[in-house]
């Protein structure tokens, strides 16, 4: 166990991000509740994580992270779910053909209710009220009641996420994850896509492989792995009484996890070495993120990760950046040199996210162009530095929404207002995030043939 660390020790540090809860005891209630309700994921299933992505952290594999920006109360049902599990499982595949390399695959789901804000106020038409914080705090809605932080919703988010959970794992072992079928889905994007003739020679090659491999046995019927995958959760660890409620210690090796989502990651808002968000993850066994945005240095990074992996554990950290399409050149490289230097083993994770936010027609929105700008950026500044690229981590959703504009169906300003249906903020859509799979499978290739070519010269 981490020294001088117990499940309690971040309430001795300082905290930023923190809703001010009215009802000191109400809380104290809730969080007692909570502390005595099933764990939501397993100490297994984290370890489980952790070896898959220490093969990524060694330049084996391929971490595809993705899911909500807040997840709602309101918009909770079986076919949103269900929505999102397609689209997240057609990237895989194809991402997984681009790398030529297993893909981890990490939903932010099932526990992503906590947002961190840049102020603690909000104001609409001269009146001011407290921000918006996840609906496991407060409400969305513009009125005094909704905006007082309530305990309760607590216990509504833990209900919610196992709810998800269960749902989550019988279409990952149940045969709704059946490669056959994800195949078929993704040809039917591609038939449907204004890009089709783009996309459709890689299509084919995977058609080609899909048929080679029936033609000599190998088939869902008689490889079980071909119709059930591994799908893991995630969020911000932000709400950390939460945390502390669901953090409970393993059986069989008495290590402390956090049961509420087998990946769990400290936002770039408070990443602070000696402030409360660092101090709880440092104890804890599961594999962490870290946010990595345009005021780290890399003296801070280094010194973060000594705090967060001492023993140096391959697979125990990821390092999500996040700077803007147009900062990643800036940033990016000394970052990558100094943990390189110091021999830091780190899973390198691309947030084209957060970083490339702007304001159109009175709506947040994120230009398909400028993340696809920022992870090409992130590649060939890897491929620069003779590191490896190891993942993507978006937000997105499985619905036919219209809230970050561009793509191969050209979402334009005008068409925000059409379906902008996010609790906080801009997701990919369906149709978005394959095409971002589609044109990143097509990076890695030329990335792969390029080696073959230097190393054949």
């Amino acid at each position: 166990m981490a020294q001088n660390w117990s499940p309690t020790s971040w309430r001795e540090k300082p905290i930023s991000q923190v809703p001010d809860y009215p009802d000191a005891d109400a809380l104290k209630a809730t969080e007692k509740r909570l502390a005595g309700f099933p764990p939501l994921v397993f100490a297994g299933e984290a370890r489980r994580l952790k070896k898959a992505l220490a093969g990524v952290a060694e330049g084996n594999g391929f971490l595809l992270q993705g899911g909500d920006c807040a997840e709602s109360f309101a918009e909770h049902g079986a076919d949103q779910i269900r929505d999102f599990f397609r689209a997240f499982l057609q990237m895989a595949v194809v991402l997984t053909f681009g790398a030529q390399q297993p893909v981890v695959k990490i939903g932010r789901i099932a526990g992503q209710f906590a947002k961190p804000r840049s102020s603690p106020n909000e104001t609409q038409n001269g009146v001011s009220l407290p921000s918006y914080r996840g609906d496991i705090i407060n409400g969305i809605e513009f009125n005094e009641e909704s905006r007082v932080p309530n305990p309760e919703r607590q216990v509504m988010a833990y209900r919610q996420s196992a709810a998800t959970l269960n749902l989550l794992r019988a279409f990952a072992m149940g045969g709704y994850a059946n490669l056959e079928n994800v195949h078929q889905w993704m040809l039917g994007f591609v038939k449907d896509s204004p890009q089709a003739e783009r996309y459709r020679k890689l299509a084919a090659r995977i058609s080609e492989t899909m048929d080679f491999m029936r033609a000599i046995g190998i088939s869902s019927e008689s490889n079980p792995s071909l119709r059930e995958t591994d799908f893991f959760t995630s969020h911000e660890a932000l709400l950390l009484g939460y945390e502390e409620a669901l953090t409970r210690v393993d059986s069989t090796s008495g290590d402390w996890y956090a049961t509420s989502g087998h990946m769990i990651w400290i936002g770039d808002r408070t990443r602070q070495p000696d402030h409360a968000h660092v101090e709880y993850c440092r104890g804890i066994k599961n594999p962490i993120g870290l946010k990595c945005g345009p005021s780290m240095t890399a003296d801070g990074l280094l010194e973060l990760i000594d705090i967060l992996n001492p023993a140096n554990e391959p697979g125990r950290l990821t390092l999500i950046a996040r700077f803007g399409h147009d900062k990643v050149a800036e940033h990016l490289p000394r970052l990558i040199r100094a943990v390189e230097r110091e021999g830091r083993k780190v899973v390198w994770s691309c947030d084209p996210m957060h970083g490339n936010t702007v304001t159109l027609n009175n709506y947040k929105t994120r230009p398909f162009e400028r993340i696809l700008s920022e992870v090409e950026s992130f590649f060939q500044i890897h491929r620069a530095e003779g590191t490896h690229p190891g993942g993507i981590h978006i937000e997105m959703t499985g619905n036919d929404v219209t809230e970050c504009t561009g793509g191969a169906r050209a979402v334009s300003a005008d068409n925000l207002s059409d379906r902008y249906h996010t609790h906080c903020d801009p997701r990919l859509n369906a149709d978005q995030a394959l095409e971002l799979a589609f044109l990143l499978a097509e990076r890695m290739k030329s990335g792969r043939d390029e080696k073959k070519m230097a190393v054949n010269a």
